[in-house]
């Protein structure tokens, strides 16, 4: 069955232009797009989507709604999954993103709309329970990290840095083995090296990792 998509954006141009973009994918039906919180609320209820694809601002106020809207569905409706397109490369819009979970979240710079194809696969990868950050957050997030005084990070090889970048992004072992053309077996090794040297408890669940990973880099506490 197709995933079942709401659209959340005030600005007609793009809600209808993602409208199209999607339009061509047989994995996906588009079954409403909305322009304020209030109504996509009242559309989860109607049309039972599977992903919200939301801004991170829309009426009413234009701040936060996206996270708002995610923290909501995570009470009301937990299996929606809720993936924010942002023109911002804040760490901490991401962060409260994940707060109450990173499962069925994930974050992508707006930028990304114009690769059919990185969204189709945000869109599938979310609907399946699992968790998509956009690579340049995690490069913001490693870039601090790295500068920071006493930084975990300078203990890490640069294989390792490689792998942790992936796995923040919210990419399966198998997924790292083929992007960096390695065996899983050698990415489960890096994997076990980076956990013990930034003293993060080790996870089969690649939602716990993502969040765990990324609270480390924001310098945050797992």
């Amino acid at each position: 069955m197709a995933i079942r998509v709401v659209l959340a954006e005030d600005s007609l141009i793009v809600r209808e232009g993602l409208r199209q973009l999607l339009a061509v994918s047989p994995s996906l039906d588009v079954v409403a797009a909305h322009g304020d919180l209030d109504a996509v609320i009242d559309a989860v209820g109607d049309d039972r989507p599977d992903v919200i694809l939301t801004d991170i601002r829309m009426p009413p106020s234009s701040t936060d709604e996206g996270i708002r809207l995610a923290n909501h569905l995570r009470e009301h409706h937990p299996a929606t999954g809720v993936i924010v397109l942002s023109q911002y490369a804040e760490p901490r819009y991401v962060l409260a993103l994940l707060e109450h979970g990173s499962d069925r979240r994930g974050y992508l710079l707006k930028e990304r709309i114009h690769d059919r194809g990185q969204l189709v696969y945000a869109i599938d990868a979310v609907a399946r329970g699992g968790s998509v950050i956009d690579p340049k957050i995690v490069e913001v997030l490693v870039d601090a990290q790295a500068h920071a005084e006493r930084s975990r990070l300078a203990d890490l090889t640069p294989r390792e840095r490689d792998v942790l970048a992936q796995m923040a992004q919210g990419k399966s072992n198998a997924a790292i083995a083929e992007s960096l053309v390695l065996t899983k077996g050698a990415v489960e090794k890096h994997i076990n090296s980076i956990f013990i040297k930034l003293g993060l408890a080790a996870s089969e669940d690649v939602s716990k990792r993502v969040k765990a990973t990324l609270m480390f880099l924001a310098g945050s506490s797992p």
